[in-house]
Parts: C-alpha cells; structure tokens; sequence
C-alpha cells in the first residue's frame, strides 16, 4: 500500500468540479483508493463519499492506494491535485484602471417593461405558446408510504438488486428515447440517473444497512436521504442539483421495489393546470398527458426542460414566475398565457371570459395555421423565409411533410450510434439515410454529421478523460480525430444522397481549418464513389465561428445557427443548471449580435444563413430574426404551420428597423418587451 499526504489549495477546495474530476480519474485504476480528512474517510471511486468529506481550500488529505497499478495511480492522482483539478491556481485580480470618459454617442432610449395592472397578474416568461385555463394542481413528489409496506413485508438485498436492474432498464430507455428526439439535455439527466444507481459507494452503505437487520425498502430511502442531505448542505448550486438527482433516483426505485410505479405522482382524473417549483424530464413524462392544460413553473427558463418538453407536446407554458404561485390552492383558477408570459390568477368571470376569447382566438389561430400549412412562409410585402423542420427518424420526416415544412433543416444521427456496444455500419446508416431521402423527394434534408463527445461518450471508441466536456473533444473535433468512423458515415450519407436532395452540415466547428479537413474528407469520397458534389455547411455555436462569419462563408456552402450552444457559450452559462436556466435566452443582445455578425457574413459571399436551435420557434424571436436577415427557420416539427403562419402576418419593412432597435438593448427582457410593443404581441 502507498500513501500521499497533500494539501487541497483549490479556492474553494474539493467542490463539485474537482471532486468529479478526481474521482473520474480514480476509477481508471484497478486499485483500491480511499481518502482521507481528518476522521472522515471516502472512497476515491465515489463522487457522493468525496463531496461528503467537505474538502476546502487549505485542508490536508491522506491519500491510500493499495493495488497492482498504485504506483502510477499515486503519482497521477498527485500530479493532478497540485494542478488544481482542472481549476488551475488562483489568479490575483489586477488592479483596476482608472474609467476614461465615455464616448459620446447616439442615446438609445429605454424599453419600459410592462407592468402588471391588476393586482392577480404575475409576470414569468412564455416558454411555450398558448393559453392555459383550469383549476391549479399544485405538483409535489408524494411520500410512499413504506413503513406500512415494510411491517408486513421484508425486502432482502435481492429485491433491491432486481429493482436496480428495472430501474436501470427504464432510465436507458428514456435516456434513449430523448436522444432519438434531439433532446440530449434531458438525455444527459437520465445518464447521471444511471451513474448514481452504480455509485459504489450508495450501494454499500445500502448492503451495510440491510446485512444489520433493516429491510431493503427502509435501507434504501434513508441511505438515499442521508446522501442528499448531506450533499445539499455542502451549499454549492450544482451539488444542490446533485442531491435532487439522488432523490429522484431513490423514488424510482422505490417505487418499483413496493409496485406503485404508475400510481405514484399522478394526476387527478381532470384536465388541470400543473403547477410547480420545478419539474425534470421524469416528472413530466410520467404524467398522463390527457389531463394536462399547461404548465405554470417558479424555476427554469425559456431553453429549460420544461420548456422544451411542453412546446414537444404543444402544452402552453410559462416559467420563472414568483413563488408566490405555490401558495395558490389546488382547484382555484388560473390562466396560464404562454404568448406573453403572464400568469393571472383568481381571476374574475368578467377575466375568465376575456382570456377564453383570447384562448378561442389562439387555438383558431392554430386550427388555420394547420389548414395552410403547405401555403409559402412569405411576408405581407413579398420577403419569403424557408421553415424546415427538425428531425431524427423517417416518422419525424413524414409528419414534417404533412405539418408543411419545406425540407429538414437538421436531421439527427447520433440516436444510431449511441445505447450499442459497437459502431453502427454503413450499410446501417445508409439503411436509415436512404428512406427518409426518398420520403422528401426533391426537398433539402441537411444530415449534421455525429454530435457526440466527451459529455455522451461512446463506449466503442477509446476517448481521454476531460474535465470541462463540453469545452472538449466533441461534435466535428471528435470526428475529425477518429477518420474511420466519420468517413463510414460519410460515405453512407453520399450514397444516399443518391435517391433524393441529402446536405452535410459539420456540428461545433470552430475555424476554417477544421471546415476544411472535413470538406476534403468529403471530395475525395466523391471521387471514390464517383458521384456528384454535396453541399456542405456547419452549424454555428461557438462565438469563434460568428466572429469569423465572413471568412468562413467564402468556403462553406451555409451557416445553420445553433442557438442553444450559441447562448450557452456566449453567456458561460451551462443550461443544464437549474438556478442559470432563467437567464438562458437566445434574445440576449450580445446573442443577438452574434446572429447579425453570422448573417452578414454569409450574404457578403452570396450564402445563406438559418437557424436550428429553439430561438427559431419563439414567437418572439421570428420577427427579430426575419429582421436581422436570417434566410431559414428549422425548428421542431408541431411548430412548423405556426411559425410560417405568423411569417405571413409580418411586414419585413416593419422588421428591419425593430431588428436594429432589438442590437441597442441591455437585456432579453427589453429585446421581448419592445417586440410586444412594436408589433402588440
């Protein structure tokens, strides 16, 4: 056995970063590797057990390895915690420089926020259009009831180990299921979900309780709820989501352990409104979607999983509201208006009448956006505007065709490689290529190329360890750094290609030479297969490739503007935190800018420029992005006649000038506040 006495020196000492860092570097070796501070002891391999050892900066831990691979465990594990665990060294701040005078320039006026007038309005953001009008149910996950189940029954550790198995079965199901549906965030949930169940240290502490007399149900729950408390009261946002996921794992099993994994969390036998502080992917598809009218939410924000799950069920939803909203009592009404973020609630019947008109008036306006769905995005003065939708299956490009969309402005592929033991071939791929080629026809079907890395690793391909995945080896990066696999898949695409209109787009590029390995990776096998050039683009995410929108447009053939990635880098917020997700808008002004910048850059060389992320079905968005110039809209298949319904009702002469006004505000609130009142959204 070899020992390491070292000292923490990380600001804020072993917090959730580094601790994920280190302990994702201890599982790489075979040997046993505990940790040790002061009287607590934590087993390196477990990311719960290390943040329980509430490491900070200037503690001094003991470090034991005993195994066949100590020695280079030892010096790794060293050399990785005098690093800093992916954090670096502290940086002094340098002093600040006197302000110069600011130059004088043109002054913009300020956007007024509107402000409720009636003292039963909360303001929140539209998340997902439409009006909501019901009694209010006010979600909360339920105790189940085990001690009642627990006297009269005793669960050893195989119940447990069976439930585990179903439980880990179901959360790779959804997890699959998401990804199929190009919802990775909600995806990655389900991964963490997995991860936890197979935390080796959860489940010995389990094993300890039940070999000392306590029954599987009860060792379960209090191990689970000893884990949480412990992790949340750490006080680290991301560690507070943390000790949610446990809970929610520790639910699911526990339901499946006492047979009540459909009774529990349900809602009543009507059509009601769900409110909440907060809802995951697992809330939400639990619940019989029959009797939900929308989703009123206190947490998360426009690109939340809320969010995006209710606009995929076509469920009006509104987010960030004051927590006030909790205190409502179950049955009493409320509407729920998606369009403009408003939540009333109480209302009077002189209100309710009012917002039933407005609803009756929305879902008419729907009713004929269906009715003309093959009728031409084209504004009021003759400016058309290409809507596609967004795709990941031959289901997903059959019902585009019928909701009208003018071709698939990205279609998914990384659902074929992921859940498998090994590469899917290319005869595979072109299996699925080749019949959503031949469904659309002549129309465009932009195929993004695999979009998977550090933070979706793929169990057949050899990939480092990274501390910051999402700053990794990912999307094109990945691709461009494993040739064999992304020429099979290339290869796949342009012989599919063959039987109708398939376009390339590369995922995450950065600079012009990442473009430009994949592109003669592209010709030369043309050249092999001896068939004609495709056309070839990349999605924009990274504010590098805005930036230098105008070099890369004399290469590439088109721009599809991720905006999702493009507002998280921008900002330096992860979307996937709960307390940033009310901050993650796309209608940011600096996001804004980036658009514009990409736009331009295109039209100067004659390309042109779309959007692909969830700005591109916000109601608010369109006439800012029609404005800016912006050439496509791909957005998710149920919003297609929608979106090209409201193209018809704007004048692109009106758009222009707002688009402009939209780059001089300070936030995305102002930049929705001056469309509502520009166009009386």
């Amino acid at each position: 056995m070899k020992q390491l006495e070292i000292t923490i020196n990380n600001e804020t000492g072993l917090h959730a970063r580094p601790a994920k860092t280190l302990v994702n570097l201890v599982k790489q070796f075979k040997s046993n590797i505990t940790i040790w501070h002061g009287e607590k002891k934590a087993n390196a391999k477990s990311l719960i057990s290390v943040l329980t050892l509430g490491a900070s900066k200037g503690s001094q831990l003991k470090i034991e390895v005993n195994g066949e691979d100590e020695d280079i465990a030892l010096a790794e594990i060293e050399s990785a915690i005098l690093s800093g665990l992916g954090e670096g060294e502290p940086v002094s701040e340098p002093a600040a420089k006197p302000a110069s005078p600011p130059a004088p320039q043109e002054e913009v006026p300020p956007v007024e926020e509107s402000k409720p007038v009636k003292a039963n309005v909360l303001k929140g953001v539209g998340a997902a259009p439409g009006i909501a009008i019901g009694p209010v149910y006010q979600f909360q996950h339920q105790e189940i009831p085990i001690n009642e189940i627990s006297d009269g029954l005793i669960l050893g550790w195989e119940s447990l180990q069976d439930a585990l198995a179903r439980a880990r079965e179901q959360l790779s199901k959804l997890n699959h299921q998401m990804v199929e549906k190009g919802l990775k965030a909600e995806a990655a949930i389900f991964d963490a979900h997995l991860g936890l169940l197979d935390d080796p240290e959860l489940t010995e502490a389990v094993h300890d309780r039940i070999q000392k007399g306590q029954d599987a149900l009860k060792a379960w729950k209090e191990t689970i709820e000893d884990s949480a408390v412990v992790v949340a009261a750490l006080n680290d946002p991301i560690l507070s989501a943390r000790a949610d996921d446990l809970r929610d794992v520790g639910r699911r099993v526990l339901r499946i352990m006492v047979g009540a994994e459909d009774k529990a969390d349900s809602l009543p036998d009507k059509p009601v409104v769900v409110v909440a502080r907060e809802l995951s992917p697992s809330d939400t598809i639990s619940f019989n979607k029959d009797f939900v009218l929308g989703f009123c939410i206190v947490n998360g924000g426009p690109t939340s999983h809320t969010a995006i799950l209710a606009r995929a069920l076509g469920l009006p939803a509104v987010v960030s509201v004051d927590e006030s909203v909790l205190k409502l009592e179950n049955d009493s009404y409320i509407i729920v208006n998606g369009i403009n973020g408003s939540v009333m609630f109480n209302p009077s019947p002189e209100e309710l009448q009012a917002a039933e008109q407005e609803r009756n008036a929305w879902l008419e306006k729907r009713r004929l956006a269906l009715e003309q769905a093959n009728v031409p995005a084209i504004t009021a003065d003759g400016h058309e505007v290409e809507v596609v939708g967004n795709a990941g299956s031959l289901a997903d490009a059959e019902k585009a065709l019928k909701m009208g969309a003018a071709g698939i402005g990205l279609l998914r592929t990384e659902f074929l490689f992921l859940e498998r033991t090994t590469a899917p071939s290319e005869a595979e791929q072109f299996d699925v290529y080749r019949p959503i080629a031949e469904t659309m026809g002549k129309l465009p079907v932009i195929i993004r190329t695999l979009d998977v890395g550090g933070d979706k690793p793929l169990p057949y391909i050899e990939m480092q360890h990274e501390e910051n995945p999402f700053l990794g080896e990912r999307g094109i990066r990945l691709c461009l750094n494993r040739p064999e696999l992304f020429r099979q898949q290339l290869r796949a695409i342009l012989r599919a290609g063959q039987y109708g209109n398939l376009q390339v787009m590369f995922p995450m590029v950065g600079d012009i030479e990442e473009y430009r390995r994949a592109r003669l990776m592209l010709d030369e096998l043309e050249i092999e297969l001896k068939v004609p050039r495709i056309v070839a683009g990349i999605m924009i995410e990274v504010p590098s490739a805005a930036l230098m929108a105008d070099v890369l447009a004399k290469e590439v053939d088109f721009f599809s503007i991720g905006t999702n990635d493009l507002t998280q880098y921008t900002l330096a917020m992860d979307r996937g935190n709960p307390l940033l997700s009310a901050k993650q808008d796309g209608l940011h002004p600096a996001v804004l800018r980036l658009i514009a910048k990409t736009i331009e850059g295109a039209h100067k060389h004659g390309k042109w420029a779309g959007i692909c992320g969830e700005l591109g079905s916000d109601p608010y968005a369109v006439p800012i992005l029609i404005g800016l110039g912006i050439d496509e809209l791909s957005v998710t298949i149920p919003s297609v006649p929608l979106v090209k319904a409201q193209v018809r009702d704007l004048k692109f002469s009106d758009l222009q000038p707002l688009a402009q006004q939209a780059l001089e505000c300070a936030t995305a609130r102002e930049v929705r506040e001056l469309v509502k009142k520009q166009l009386n959204m």
